[in-house]
């Protein structure tokens, strides 16, 4: 399995566990699980493939995402997304205390709405931010021309909002409001 399908897998993976499992005729159940029985035959039936897509080409393709995106059961049963779900579910993360800062990556023609409306989680279930500056640029740069957000997590935190940890190295919060954001030209 070359690099090229890795993406494609990751791609299609991300579709069925993050937004829409019906494309698949799939239930996700409430903790955001899928078999993997069920995930298989689908990627081979979904996908134009050279060769059969097997347990263990599913395991390369969760080792090997540059975002660690998906994760397995104790069992290997059972596989799921580890953030970033438009559909509701309960990933069973608890509150941590964040880092006194935290970066949100967007593309500069948001700036104004965020100003007036902060960061909202949108169709996902959380708004997601960086523990560093280069991951958050290269958040922002999908978006089109990036501008990094500098955010006060540690007044947030004081104030009683609660953050989470995503196994894949995303911090999660439900909400930024304007006066917690630090725009770029605030903090050079």
């Amino acid at each position: 399995m070359n690099a090229e399908d890795i993406v494609i897998i990751s791609k299609f993976m991300s579709l069925i566990l993050r937004h829409k499992p019906e494309v698949i005729s799939a239930t996700i159940d409430s903790h955001g699980w899928l078999t993997v029985d069920a995930l298989l035959p689908a990627i081979n039936e979904h996908l134009e493939l050279e060769f059969p897509f097997e347990f263990e080409h599913l395991q390369e393709v969760v080792e090997n995402n540059n975002k660690q995106r998906f994760s397995f059961s104790t069992d290997l049963q059972k596989i799921r997304a580890n953030q970033g779900h438009s559909i509701a579910v309960d990933l069973e993360l608890l509150p941590e205390h964040p880092p006194k800062v935290l970066y949100h990556g967007t593309a500069i023609q948001n700036i104004e709405s965020i100003r007036e409306k902060g960061l909202l989680r949108g169709e996902r279930n959380h708004v997601h931010l960086s523990f560093n500056y280069e991951t958050a640029i290269s958040v922002g740069i999908r978006y089109g021309k990036p501008i990094v957000l500098k955010i006060d997590t540690k007044s947030m935190y004081n104030d009683g909002i609660k953050f989470y940890f995503s196994k894949n190295g995303v911090w999660l919060t439900d909400y930024v409001a304007p006066e917690y954001i630090k725009f770029k030209e605030e903090y050079k």
